[in-house]
């Protein structure tokens, strides 16, 4: 089912609830442009409103990357004046994706850089080619890693950070794998194989309970450990009163498995 047909954005819907949007028209490295980042932007606001997603595959055009970085030709011309405008875009697609009320799955095929890695950080789950690329290369034209860069502490330690960061230079696969910046790395034949069964594993769960899970893995990040877990009782009560919990422990007492329970 078609929900998204913009210049710079597609996206679809299938039945069972796994949406992919897809970065189109962006050159074959799928480079966020303004245009880009605004259709993109857009397309995460409307998708956002839509219950009947329980997954969002987040992808680019081809195998050549999932996003090779920010427009350098747009860039080389901003000023002091209009350079946080042009940022600003970015922070709002990076920040629509992790806050997106379902879990988001990047697909990574092949070059992911700068404004690529920052947009596949703030996704929930990175599934990767064994022939991707990654690396945050602004310095080396001149500028600092911003806003979403802020998150690879986080994901991959203050030293890896901070190498990544200074030298500009890329790491591969493995690398990436090993220092926990992709959770999964499979050859490329298999990468669409992969990314349908996460997404499918994920759409077979209890919508609800995902998308409490995602509301309370992003409130965690500004709570203390304390207010973590005083909160997280309630969100157990609550979660009783969707039905969910009734439909998908049945299902497990009869089957041992919660996957591809009914949904309430």
């Amino acid at each position: 089912m078609l929900l998204i047909d913009l210049h710079h954005a597609h996206a679809a819907l299938q039945d069972n609830g796994v949406a992919t949007l897809t970065i189109r028209h962006a050159g074959s490295l799928n480079i966020l442009s303004s245009p880009v980042l605004e259709a993109l932007a857009q397309a995460f606001d409307t998708l956002a409103q839509d219950s009947r997603i329980r997954v969002l595959v987040l992808r680019g055009t081809g195998d050549k990357a999932f996003v090779a970085g920010a427009d350098i030709k747009e860039m080389r011309a901003l000023t002091p004046d209009n350079a946080a405008a042009f940022i600003t875009r970015l922070r709002r697609v990076c920040e629509a994706a992790r806050q997106f009320p379902t879990p988001v799955i990047a697909r990574l095929p092949g070059w992911t850089l700068g404004g690529g890695l920052e947009l596949a950080c703030a996704c929930d789950i990175r599934i990767a080619s064994n022939r991707v690329q990654c690396g945050m290369p602004e310095v080396q034209v001149g500028i600092p890693s911003v806003i979403h860069a802020a998150m690879l502490p986080r994901l991959i330690g203050a030293a890896r950070t901070q190498w990544l960061l200074l030298t500009g230079d890329n790491i591969d696969a493995a690398q990436a794998l090993q220092w926990g910046l992709l959770d999964q790395v499979v050859p490329p034949q298999r990468l669409d194989g992969e990314v349908e069964h996460m997404a499918n594993q994920l759409a077979g769960y209890g919508p609800q309970a995902l998308r409490q899970q995602k509301r309370m893995l992003r409130a965690w990040e500004k709570q203390s450990l304390d207010q973590a877990i005083e909160d997280s009782v309630q969100e157990f009560a609550n979660a009783f009163k969707t039905g969910e919990p009734q439909a998908y422990m049945a299902r497990f007492g009869e089957h041992g498995s919660t996957r591809q329970a009914p949904t309430p």
